[in-house]
């Protein structure tokens, strides 16, 4: 009889649960897979792959793990620290609606906030139909050209538009004119950008934009003061003198107002948040950039565009000339790598749900209920700085504005503090006739008058006369294609949805082996707490007493991040890791100039590096000097030291990416960190890898000044198609006075200025890393490091006897994910890294990184979240393709016609009449036997980027204009 030994009370109550529940191997598979590799247990495994001189000395603190939910609870009773008024602040943000059919079925629909940017166009199909809906509604509404696939944030959009003019312009001038009703925040960011590059900021009246020559004028539309201007004879004149113009506009507003396009601007940017996103604390949420033809090539940021697939059907992919600014490397005048795809589907949603009708009917309302206010007001006694407005109003309260919010404040009202003798009052569409009469009820108890009542919407019952300009009204039309008009009922939104999320392969399906992305599992439970309306419903700008909730989350991810890096300060305010990049950077800048060393300017940077390193360096004044890498892919340190000492006097920085970029500890890290701090500089460790690092090494130990950190990748915030990500910046004690600052925050005095729109940036979906964080705690973090360490050389070892591992450390072992080199097959049998790529998705598997950071090789990590069957399915599917390639090399397949070249096979093609393949539909469609009883279809064939680049169209055209375009392309 088998004697059981009862468990004890900790063990029944079990706090590590949910971290064998988010690392994927069991222990029985970890010890599978350690025997494989022929190490009795991770802690040798650990002293085999990381440099006894790395390993982290001391051990970090966290609060012991708890369950999931009492990390909901916990994490509820923060949330109530934040008291939820309703906000008419303004300042660029709205409370908006997001219908519950996009609420349930995209934002928490893990087929579409598990999806990894779609590189690999096949496999991503709805999530880039849903961007160029987003495109299209941006370049409808804005009336400009060509529109990219969001930016980070409105502020980040309009000083990348900055930087568009300087470099696409003809003006000789290094002055940018912004005009002083431009919203606050975005000033702050544009002053931020300028600084480094040496232009000058002048901000004044927008009447004086064309006084004197500048490279570039903005202008806010309407102005962050509510006022609706014409300015068509003003830009003109400012682009007479060779000013590119900008128009930071509303987007809502430009369904009643003429568009930035047809008042002559080049470039509009602005945000889309009020298309049913929540105010979130200022993010995230998807920020636009539109302009005119001459410019859309040197446009940052990602392009959806498209292209035809190998069966003549249209297709849709990323514009390859413009997805990424940073290959570019040290020539780049843009960072930006993330976009904000999630926000941007949400938002591309509520136009296709609500359509041009709808939209303008929101639009109509809250106008009307701005009239009504504001003549009320009037009535009131109270005089208003602009007769013209859509929905904000600037009231002039002289010595009765402190009396105005205070009883706003009573009734549960945040209203804009627009100087000490004007308030500002910006209406949305959620408000209601009671939302109105509150406030009309505060303004009247200022000053002693009588409270409005019911009777006051009696008056406009036959209609409500428009306050904006007639001159302005909008006569164009928008939102015309059909995609916009079908899916008005919840049934046939729902089923569009669907059909969308059906065409991709997200983590929901199968596993994401992208190396260098971390692309692990976002847990149910990290994600249900934002949608929480004490997080989702508080303004940016709201009053710190009323932000207590995210005040403490954030004093906690400060600390635990601090913590499991070994750095002493962190600044949460990067709303993607470019950003982190850019701001750590800034940091270092700051802090040489602060001991009165501004010549230090030169950044060294490995040939390995990612695009967005030189990129970083360059937008923050830095000279970028390239550093060599031996064969083995690390840093070579006679190069290093040699052009240490060449530049001393001018070295600020060395960039470098630990593990390394090609997937190994570096031994000599400590020697590359010592080498740079003698001759002056600073070592910034790129955190793109830190998911092998956590509870292992920290990189201040080992010499490191400052990291970032992608909580989109080691940090559990997911990927969401390409972003929302989120890009801390921690620093050594000596960096902390130089972290990014806010004015929001009191704090604009510092030294390197805000890089985001809001001081927190992407706050809302911070409460996935503190609950993350919590629920694994410092055991938890070093075990997933660990097993994702162990992961990716189980996969490695076992990969190896079918294609060469490229790199691994001195003992034989690679870090946390695996160089695969295909070169040679190339030779031997026609067959490219791509054609691999494309064949794993026939097999049901995203591809992963390829050639990066080598050409013609694949990157491969596995991370700690995936399970051992999942990891054996993966390898079992490479090897398949392997036996394929050598049946090639044979000759029993053709050089051209072989299922890899074809790949990947649709569902159409593979049982339609023709097959004119020399190899069977069943060995191009069913390869393995469990894909008989789970097999995934692409939607399209392989996708003809060429032709794509050729035929550049990136917005929704009608089916008949493929044709047309084919004809055109063949004669």
């Amino acid at each position: 009889m088998l004697m059981q030994t009862e468990p004890t009370l900790t063990e029944l109550e079990d706090a590590a649960a949910f971290q064998r529940r988010h690392i994927g191997p069991s222990e029985a598979e970890q010890a599978q897979m350690l025997r494989v590799l022929g190490q009795p247990d991770l802690e040798a495994l650990m002293r085999e792959v990381i440099p006894a001189d790395i390993r982290r000395a001391r051990p970090f603190e966290l609060p012991a793990a708890v369950g999931e939910e009492a990390a909901l609870a916990e994490l509820r009773h923060i949330a109530t620290q934040n008291r939820v008024m309703r906000s008419f602040i303004g300042q660029g943000y709205a409370n908006a609606h997001m219908p519950g059919v996009i609420q349930r079925n995209v934002l928490e629909n893990p087929a579409w906030y598990t999806a990894y940017t779609p590189y690999q166009p096949e496999i991503s199909q709805g999530r880039l139909e849903a961007l160029i809906n987003f495109q299209t509604m941006v370049t409808d509404l804005t009336g400009l050209d060509v529109a990219n696939a969001s930016m980070l944030d409105e502020a980040t959009a309009a000083a990348e538009a900055m930087t568009l003019a300087l470099r696409g312009g003809k003006s000789a001038s290094r002055s940018m004119f912004v005009a002083d009703d431009v919203l606050p925040q975005t000033l702050e960011v544009i002053r931020t950008r300028a600084r480094p590059l040496d232009l000058e900021v002048v901000v004044g009246p927008a009447t004086q934009a064309a006084q004197v020559p500048h490279f570039a004028v903005l202008l806010q539309y309407p102005g962050v003061d509510g006022g609706v201007h014409d300015h068509r004879a003003l830009i003109a004149a400012a682009k007479a003198q060779g000013a590119v113009v900008i128009v930071a506009a509303d987007i809502l507003a430009l369904t009643l107002l003429a568009s930035p396009g047809e008042l002559g601007a080049d470039i509009a940017v602005g945000n889309t948040q009020r298309f049913g996103l929540p105010l979130g604390f200022g993010g995230p949420h998807a920020a636009y950039m539109a302009v005119r033809d001459g410019l859309k090539r040197q446009m940052p940021g990602r392009l959806v565009g498209v292209s035809v697939d190998s069966h003549g059907q249209p297709a849709y992919r990323l514009a390859l000339q413009t997805r990424e600014q940073h290959i570019r490397r040290e020539k780049a005048t843009s960072n930006i790598c993330t976009a904000q795809v999630l926000p941007a589907v949400l938002a591309s949603m509520y136009a296709v749900y609500h359509g041009p009708q709808g939209l303008r009917r929101i639009a109509q309302r809250v106008h009307a209920y701005t009239v009504i206010l504001a003549n009320a007001l009037q009535a009131q006694g109270w005089c208003l700085q602009h007769a013209a407005f859509f929905d904000t109003l600037t009231v002039l309260t002289g010595a009765h504005t402190a009396a105005v919010h205070a009883t706003a404040e009573q009734a549960g009202i945040n209203l804009r503090h627009a100087g000490s003798d004007r308030v500002g009052v910006a209406l949305d569409e959620t408000v209601t006739r009671e939302d109105l009469l509150k406030v009309l009820g505060a303004f009247a108890q200022a000053r002693g008058a009588s409270r409005p009542d019911a009777s006051l919407f009696a008056a406009h019952a036959k209609g409500v006369a428009p306050r904006y300009p007639l001159a302005l009204a909008r006569t164009s039309n928008y939102l015309t294609h059909p995609v916009f008009s079908r899916h008005h009922s919840e049934t046939e939104m729902l089923r569009y949805l669907r059909r969308l999320a059906d065409k991709d392969i997200a983590l929901d399906r199968a596993m994401i082996p992208l190396g260098s992305c971390t692309m692990k599992l976002n847990a149910t439970s990290e994600m249900i707490p934002i949608t929480w309306l004490e997080f989702g419903s508080i303004h940016p700008f709201a009053p710190a007493e009323q932000t207590r909730g995210y005040a403490r989350l954030a004093a906690d991810l400060e600390q635990w991040l601090s913590q499991a890096t070994g750095y002493a300060a962190v600044s949460l305010q990067p709303n993607a890791g470019s950003q982190g990049e850019y701001a750590g950077l800034l940091a270092i800048h700051a802090w040489h100039e602060s001991r009165g060393e501004t010549q230090r300017d030169i950044c060294l940077i490995p040939s390995s590096a990612h695009g967005t390193n030189p990129a970083s360096a360059q937008m923050a004044g830095m000279q970028v000097v390239v550093v060599a890498c031996d064969a083995q892919g690390s840093v070579d340190l006679d190069d290093l030291r040699a052009k240490a000492q060449q530049h001393a006097a001018r070295l600020s920085a060395c960039m470098i990416t630990y593990p390394s970029t090609h997937g190994v500890f570096e031994p000599r890290v400590r020697e590359i960190c010592d080498i740079v701090h003698q001759h002056g500089g600073q070592v910034y460790v790129d955190g793109a890898n830190m998911n092998a690092m956590v509870g292992l090494a920290s990189p201040p130990e080992f010499g490191a000044d400052v990291s970032h950190l992608n909580l989109h990748k080691t940090f559990c915030i997911p990927h969401g198609g390409g972003g929302p990500g989120v890009g801390p910046v921690a620093v050594r004690a000596h960096l902390a006075p130089f972290l990014p600052g806010h004015a929001s925050s009191g704090d604009a005095g510092k030294a390197v200025g805000a890089v985001s729109s809001a001081a927190l940036g992407n706050a809302s979906v911070l409460p996935i890393t503190w609950m993350y964080i919590r629920m694994m705690g410092a055991a938890g973090l070093t075990a997933a490091s660990a097993v994702s360490i162990l992961s990716a050389n189980y996969m490695a070892r076992r990969l190896a006897p079918h294609f060469p591992v490229l790199y691994t450390g001195d003992s034989g072992f690679v870090a946390h994910e695996c160089i695969l080199d295909l070169r040679g097959l190339k030779d031997a049998s026609g067959i490219s890294n791509e054609d691999v790529a494309k064949r794993l998705m026939d097999y049901g598997f995203h591809a992963p990184t390829m050639s990066f950071p080598v050409p013609g090789t694949l990157m491969i990590e596995p991370t700690e979240s995936e399970s051992l069957a999942e990891v054996d399915r993966f390898v079992e599917a490479m090897i398949a393709i392997r036996s394929e390639i050598a049946l090639v090399e044979q000759g029993a397949l053709p050089r051209e016609d072989n299922p890899l070249k074809a790949a990947p096979f649709t569902a159409a093609a593979t049982f339609g009449a023709d097959w004119p393949h020399a190899y069977s539909r069943e060995q191009a469609a069913f390869p393995v036997r469990a894909l008989r009883s789970h097999k995934y279809w692409v939607p399209v064939g392989r996708i003809d980027n060429v032709w794509g680049d050729r035929n550049l169209q990136c917005a929704c055209i009608p089916v008949s204009a493929y044709a047309d375009a084919t004809e055109a392309e063949v004669s």
